[in-house]
């Protein structure tokens, strides 16, 4: 049963400490998204960055319900394309909770090798497209109205700057 999909922005921006055979890579390291068996997109080779590797490339990719993404990175060597470490990329990290849809999100994720080995580390953004907008116009005639995406609860009045209040519940371990 395929749902439908969102869009999401991610931008593969570094890589941390990236080895081959617990070896520092010299160069050649490209970083592919997968958010599904087929649907990915590829960075361009980073040939001077070694094991600090650095793209800032954006890719607007398909997001299927599922409950990750994977970030792969590879090296290309005179024998063909290494696989250096794989991340996976929990859904839950950049969608719901109390963040809204349109929120910047700066990720860092270990590396894994075939073997399970710690092996570098890959940063990314992540952005969730927003599909929809809500028109607090509606909420009341006070104040100005906007085309601009509001997030939160309407305020009895729309002239106060914002006209939405948001809270994020905040719990404590200790007793008051």
């Amino acid at each position: 049963m395929a749902g439908p999909s969102r869009t999401i922005e991610v931008t593969i921006l570094s890589a941390e400490n990236l080895r081959l055979d617990r070896r520092s890579i010299k160069k050649n390291a490209f970083a592919v998204v997968r958010t599904d068996a087929n649907t990915f997109q590829t960075t361009e080779i980073d040939t001077e960055g070694g094991s600090y590797p650095k793209w800032n490339e954006k890719f607007f990719l398909q997001l299927p319900h599922a409950p990750s993404m994977t970030v792969e990175l590879h090296c290309k060597t005179a024998f063909g394309n290494r696989n250096i470490g794989t991340a996976m990329v929990p859904v839950s990290d950049f969608i719901g909770g109390y963040v809204p849809e349109n929120h910047l999100h700066f990720l860092s994720y270990r590396l894994r090798n075939y073997k399970g080995e710690r092996n570098g580390i890959v940063n990314i953004s992540v952005r969730t497209k927003v599909s929809s907008k809500v028109d607090h116009c509606s909420y009341g005639s006070y104040g100005s109205c906007s085309s601009a995406t509001s997030y939160g609860v309407p305020l009895g009045r729309n002239d106060v700057v914002g006209g939405m209040v948001t809270g994020v519940p905040v719990w404590s371990a200790f007793p008051n």
